[in-house]
């Protein structure tokens, strides 16, 4: 086994995205592997941030899938200890939900909480030795809001199931961690995909992006005695 600790992250699109940024921050320290449902994007991130030596390795993988999630952290644990895992999956999904159709809601909570509770279970069953459980949040985690009731609901069931994990798990030294991104990231999602929308908000009108990094490499050092569970993260304008 590698004497070198892997991190586990899901749910990984662009470089400049929150899933790529946190891979590459935790590279520093750690092999990583990321997963997420496009391979090509996933193995362009792979090989732009492995060009500085990191160790980062590329897994196609469907959150929703039991056996995909179970393939993907097998791999990860395979020679390494994962002693770092996060879920960062999650897209919008707005709608009404009078003229909602089932099959969406069930495909936002299958995202956003289901998958959230697969790699949750595969992780802790890996970490016999302690480790750090990251999910991402956003401000649909702590309140309803017109025209988004599959995704409040979504995201507010996966920080209820984090929140009891974090319950279960704590005495055998896992640390588990919920981090409330309140805002748009400033990031390629909208910096390149919606440029109007990114030019009327501004840089002060996103959430920093190494902002909301160093908040998950803050969780992921902290020590036993000084855990916290949830941390939320906005701008000055918020």
């Amino acid at each position: 086994m590698s004497n070198q600790n892997v991190a586990a992250i899901i749910g990984v699109g662009p470089v400049r995205g929150l899933g790529g940024q946190l891979a590459k921050r935790f590279a520093k320290t750690h092999r990583v592997y990321i997963a997420g449902r496009n391979a090509e994007s996933l193995n362009a991130v792979a090989a732009e941030l492995s060009q500085d030596g990191s160790e980062i390795q590329a897994v196609p993988t469907d959150a929703r899938n039991e056996d995909a999630v179970k393939q993907f952290l097998d791999l990860a644990s395979a020679d390494s200890y994962v002693d770092l895992a996060i879920y960062n999956v999650g897209n919008n999904t707005p709608g009404k939900i009078a003229d909602m159709d089932p099959g969406y809601f069930e495909y936002s909570w299958r995202t956003c909480c289901f998958g959230g509770f697969l790699f949750a279970k595969e992780a802790i069953n890996r970490m016999t030795n302690g480790g750090t459980i990251l999910f991402t949040g956003a401000s649909a985690s702590m309140r309803g809001r017109a025209n988004f009731g599959a995704f409040n609901s979504s995201k507010a069931a996966l920080r209820n199931m984090a929140q009891a994990l974090a319950k279960e798990v704590g005495p055998e030294g896992i640390h588990v961690g919920h981090v409330v991104v309140d805002g748009a990231i400033a990031g390629d999602k909208i910096i390149q995909g919606l440029p109007d929308l990114a030019k009327r908000m501004g840089s002060d009108g996103m959430v920093n992006l190494e902002g909301i990094v160093d908040i998950y490499e803050m969780l992921y050092n902290q020590p036993r005695n000084a855990w916290s569970f949830e941390v939320d993260v906005r701008t000055s304008l918020e």
